[in-house]
């Protein structure tokens, strides 16, 4: 009898189990299919069904795939929140004590919950003036009210999640620490009641710089010293928060990252590294160093599909670092040559960080993916140079095998469906026909069926991670960019951009100088901010100068985002080096000296394309 009265309460337990872990997950699976499919089927029915049949397409299928898309964007957050994945600072945090680290995850999980609580109680603000004053969207022609649910939902979601990472985190560390972390946090939080009289841009950078001190994800940190400054400096009411947080990524163009993020893992998960690999080691495995020649092009393939760095250093690294370490060449040689390779994933196109500056500066992303080209194939030609060097100095030559016209195109025909997917991105942008978030959709549509049903590295066991995993990477980034948003619009009220110009050209007015200057500011904040995060913060402020010497917005871009991909290897935040790191189980510190020579390259070719814009600008003339 004991054993059956226990059954359901065991079952119950089980039950709010899995919906604590998974609660989110179908809403995202289910949106995340949702937006691929409508946005494709409207890229396809425009070119090709109506063609066929004469008839129109069905009218709001973009605005549904827009809202779809901001839903699933802050439904996602909440799973970064609970797996502690968001972007951030961890300069300080990897050098304090074990006690202290614990104690800042009380700090850090009540600072986000100051801004998820707030924007939660404005978000029901803004619903309760949606129902006083009704308004429809242009499209649909239904209620904002439903589509703007999403702040009240989401946000209140983030501060669950926050408030259990803080349950858990007080029952780890007890009582006394728990208090000492609550302290420390209302101390930061204190001045906003004082209200002591400082100029905005203080309250601003000032909180900021804090925030991202004290080891708060930077999305979040912007968001908190925006509505810092709103509280102490009355910049602009504190209604528009939630407001901005709903329209600032209600854009087209945005959605093209989850796209691309999408395709990436998808194409990652359904085995394409490895055919990839095959064909490259196929055509240059027979070299000197062949087996490092092969994994930098590998890269520069797998560029082409993910848009990201430390994806194409995971996908690729897991393959080639153990392949390499077989074949004679040292384990911390192999990880820094694909930390560095996997940098050219945020280069050759798709791009997120090129469509993220596209965004910012409101400048071509097309024109960008383009410019990109010729600076990722130069630093992939100079980092097969230097492994060549090393190679022959090593004496770690090829693989002796045959290899004939058969093997190269039997490798050919099995990478075929690879090879299609920057055909199909480039293919359709640079034609005309497709926008890049269609063509990105597109690309995620043809990599889900490649994965699910030609590969069939995708199944039931995976899609489920597939799905989660595109729509917590991206939303990160989305986050990002609503919150710089709220950032920016600060700035651009007091006016902080244009004095920060003044100061610059006060000091000179010489175009090469100040390129010099904001290329040595971007190398010292991409060795400890990530380049989307340093893309969304610094755009608005160094724009404005670059255009007043001159300097063509297109190329800065391209000069901003190189310029930060060399972030992802520089210590004490690279990326890379991170991925690279647990692939190789060495130290950080290892790979880091061994990445030293590819480091150099790569600031070389930067200075290359900085000073002679016409490398990377001439392939941009042909997009209009």
């Amino acid at each position: 009898m004991l054993d059956i009265a226990k059954k359901p309460e065991n079952s119950w337990k089980k039950w709010l189990r899995w919906i604590d872990g998974n609660f989110e997950k179908p809403f995202l699976v289910i949106g995340m299919l949702a937006i691929i499919m409508l946005i494709t089927y409207q890229t396809l029915y425009r070119y090709i069904v109506s063609n066929i049949t004469g008839g129109t397409a069905i009218v709001g299928l973009e605005e549904l795939a827009r809202f779809i898309f901001i839903w699933i964007t802050y439904l996602a957050i909440p799973l970064a929140i609970k797996g502690r994945n968001n972007i951030r600072v961890d300069i300080l945090y990897d050098r304090i004590s074990d006690r202290w680290q614990k104690i800042s995850w009380i700090m850090v999980d009540s600072c986000i919950l100051v801004l998820t609580g707030v924007i939660f109680f404005m978000g029901i603000d803004h619903l309760q003036m949606m129902l006083n004053y009704p308004q429809t969207s242009p499209a649909l022609n239904i209620p904002f009210f439903f589509p703007y649910l999403i702040l009240p939902i989401g946000f209140g979601l983030m501060s669950i999640r926050c408030i259990q990472d803080l349950v858990k985190q007080a029952l780890e560390i007890g009582l006394k620490d728990t208090l000492i972390g609550v302290l420390v946090t209302a101390a930061i939080f204190s001045p906003l009641f004082l209200k002591p009289d400082v100029p905005a841009m203080a309250w601003l950078f000032g909180y900021f710089v804090l925030f991202i001190f004290i080891g708060v994800p930077i999305a979040m940190a912007l968001g908190l010293s925006a509505l810092g400054t709103i509280l102490c400096a009355n910049t602009m009411p504190i209604e528009y928060i939630s407001q901005i947080s709903f329209t600032s990524i209600d854009s087209f163009p945005i959605m093209a990252i989850p796209f691309f993020v999408a395709a990436g893992v998808f194409m990652g998960e359904g085995g394409l590294s490895k055919r990839l690999l095959g064909l490259a080691d196929e055509l240059l495995g027979s070299f000197t160093g062949g087996l490092a020649l092969a994994t930098v092009v590998t890269c520069m393939f797998f560029a082409a599909i993910s848009g990201s760095g430390p994806a194409t250093v995971a996908a690729i690294g897991s393959l080639t670092i153990p392949a390499m370490v077989e074949r004679g060449y040292s384990r911390a040689f192999a990880a820094a040559l694909v930390a560095a390779a996997g940098s050219i994933g945020v280069m050759i196109p798709p791009s997120n960080p090129f469509v993220v500056y596209g965004v910012s500066a409101q400048v071509s992303i097309g024109k960008l993916f383009m410019g990109g080209i010729v600076p990722g194939l130069i630093i992939g030609l100079v980092l097969m140079g230097i492994s060549y060097y090393y190679s022959k100095k090593n004496g770690w030559k090829g693989e002796a095998r045959k290899r004939t016209f058969r093997t190269v195109g039997k490798a050919f025909w099995e990478a075929k469906w690879a090879l299609m997917v920057p055909v199909i991105i480039l293919g359709g942008i640079y034609s005309g026909y497709m926008t890049p978030t269609e063509s990105a959709a597109v690309a995620a549509f043809y990599g889900l069926i490649v994965g699910v049903f030609i590969h069939r590295g995708i199944n039931l066991k995976n899609i489920v991670y597939c799905f989660t995993e595109s729509c917590s990477t991206s939303a990160v980034i989305i986050a990002l960019m609503a919150m710089a948003t709220i950032f920016g619009n600060i700035l651009t009220i007091e006016q902080i951009p244009t004095k920060i110009a003044t100061w610059m050209l006060a000091i000179t007015d010489s175009k090469y100088v100040i390129l010099l200057i904001i290329t040595l500011l971007l190398l010292f904040v991409g060795t400890f901010m990530e380049a989307l995060a340093a893309i969304v913060i610094l755009t608005p402020i160094l724009l404005p100068i670059v255009l007043q010497v001159g300097i063509d917005p297109i190329h800065f871009g391209i000069i901003m985002v190189v310029n930060l991909a060399i972030g992802f290897i520089t210590p004490p935040v690279g990326v890379n080096l991170f991925v690279a790191s647990g692939l190789a189980k060495l130290k950080i510190e290892e790979i880091s000296k061994a990445v030293v020579p590819f480091l150099l390259g790569m600031i070389a070719v930067l200075l290359l394309i900085s000073y002679v814009p016409s490398i990377s600008m001439f392939l941009t003339q042909f997009v209009k």
